[in-house]
């Protein structure tokens, strides 16, 4: 009930800025659960049209966008994002549904399901996969969609990453590394994409409690109270205090910005 409640209130407020991301196409991978549900929906209730992208099944959200908004406003694909074939399909799926591709949201992520573990005991195979997954996954986005951004003369890449790059977090040296490639990644796309006017921006979310995150109550209870204590907001992130931040750097707001970060942490660091 409490899922249905927040998704009424993000497509209520979506239909007063609908025009902020009308006629825009935008792929989410990782867009089927926890905080990427959330930027999907509300990259819709703004006006994109979005292709929901997840190893997880994301046609329940979907159909739910395409009921509450309109009957072409969302579609949905499984793939592996560390898996080239499986991300030249799903460009290839979206263009052929929706035409064009304008906003790539790079989510999907390997975080919730890593439990804290030193860096001496780190299994060279997992340290593989999280970097296949975060790191190279990305790399594979935008190598295939890129050019098609390219051909159009525009477009709006959002890498996400996450503050512990900054400020490092014990027992997560995995994914930290990946998070603070992924910083570097968008500082070398927007000097490679910028003559063609494609924006690359970093959005760094701090600890946030979404659905996925709470179901792994370890991150939780490991960071929890020195992250509120390191804020100037003293309260905890919650998915829709991410959202405003996204659709800001997915739309012609953003348009002189690129290469940056902006971190939406409550004040936890400065970038």
């Amino acid at each position: 009930m409490l899922r249905c409640r927040e998704l009424q209130r993000t497509l209520c407020e979506g239909r007063m800025q609908m025009a902020r991301l009308s006629g825009r196409v935008a792929i989410v991978t990782g867009g089927a659960r926890g905080i990427g549900r959330h930027y999907s929906e509300a990259l819709a209730a703004a006006g994109a049209r979005v292709m929901v992208a997840d190893i997880a099944d994301g046609r329940d959200l979907a159909d739910s966008l395409n009921a509450h908004l309109s009957s072409d406003c969302a579609a949905s694909m499984a793939f592996d994002v560390s898996d080239e074939d499986s991300v030249r399909d799903l460009v290839a799926t979206t263009l052929d549904r929706f035409g064009q591709i304008d906003i790539l949201v790079n989510n999907a992520a390997l975080y919730s399901t890593l439990p804290p573990v030193k860096i001496t005991e780190i299994d060279t195979a997992l340290w593989d996969k999280v970097m296949a997954v975060n790191v190279r996954g990305p790399f594979l986005m935008v190598k295939h969609v890129a050019p098609h951004m390219i051909a159009c003369k525009s477009g709006k890449i959002i890498n996400i990453a996450s503050g512990t790059a900054y400020k490092g977090l014990p027992n997560f040296s995995h994914y930290v590394t990946s998070k603070g490639a992924i910083v570097a990644f968008t500082r070398a796309l927007s000097r490679e994409l910028g003559p063609h006017n494609i924006g690359v921006n970093t959005l760094a979310p701090g600890l946030i409690l979404s659905d996925t995150g709470i179901e792994n109550t370890a991150h939780i209870d490991e960071a929890r109270d020195k992250v509120l204590q390191s804020r100037a907001f003293k309260r905890d992130g919650y998915p829709p205090d991410l959202t405003g931040a996204l659709v800001f750097l997915a739309s012609s707001e953003s348009d002189f910005m690129t290469g940056q970060t902006l971190a939406v942490d409550g004040g936890s660091i400065n970038t």
